[in-house]
């Protein structure tokens, strides 16, 4: 079963991007992990992050085995072309191109059916998952609603004690107030 994820207008040059595809086609997921992660080349996050999506899928919308999936083909084309101008001499202009990159990446298993899991493993593994980030939800929800509260008190505190005082109550202001305040720092 062939599993893809695809990645596009990326602002680098397909020629580039190429280098890395060359380098892990035909490589066993865990390997080319491991080889994107130790070269640098600046397509290399980009790519790790799009085969790191492309085993996500495999594994939890298809059920596989992510020790049996191998990379078939990583397709990298040009994408749009970003047109620039560059003055010149004698009052002509020079164009910039700036190109884009679209890179498709293409899993395959090994071995067909090891490992795979079933229509139910997979429903109830997706029913966990959406328990436990609800539960989280809620978990956040709950801990905003606390802090709210916390400042809501500390703050009438705060300006009862400066009201007591004869002092003003001032609010300070954000970035604005530490720009253009009139002592030097």
């Amino acid at each position: 079963m062939k599993v893809t994820a695809n990645l596009k207008s990326i602002r680098i040059a397909p020629r580039k991007v190429r280098l890395t595809a060359k380098l892990i086609r035909g490589l066993d997921v865990a390997d080319a992990v491991n080889q994107l992660e130790v070269q640098v080349k600046r397509s290399n996050p980009f790519m790790l992050k799009l085969l790191k999506s492309a085993i996500s899928n495999g594994e939890n919308n298809f059920g596989l085995d992510k020790d049996n999936l191998y990379i078939f083909d990583v397709i990298v084309d040009g994408g749009s072309t970003l047109k620039r101008w560059m003055p010149k001499a004698y009052g002509r202009a020079g164009q910039i191109l700036k190109r884009t990159s679209q890179i498709e990446i293409n899993l395959e298993e090994r071995v067909y059916g090891k490992g795979r899991k079933s229509k139910e493993e997979l429903e109830k593994a997706k029913q966990v998952r959406i328990d436990a980030q609800k539960k989280a939800e809620k978990e956040a929800a709950a801990d905003k609603k606390e802090e709210e509260k916390g400042e809501e008190k500390g703050q009438v505190k705060a300006e009862k004690k400066e009201v007591e005082k004869g002092k003003k109550v001032e609010k300070k202001g954000g970035i604005t107030s530490k720009i253009f305040r009139r002592k030097s720092m």
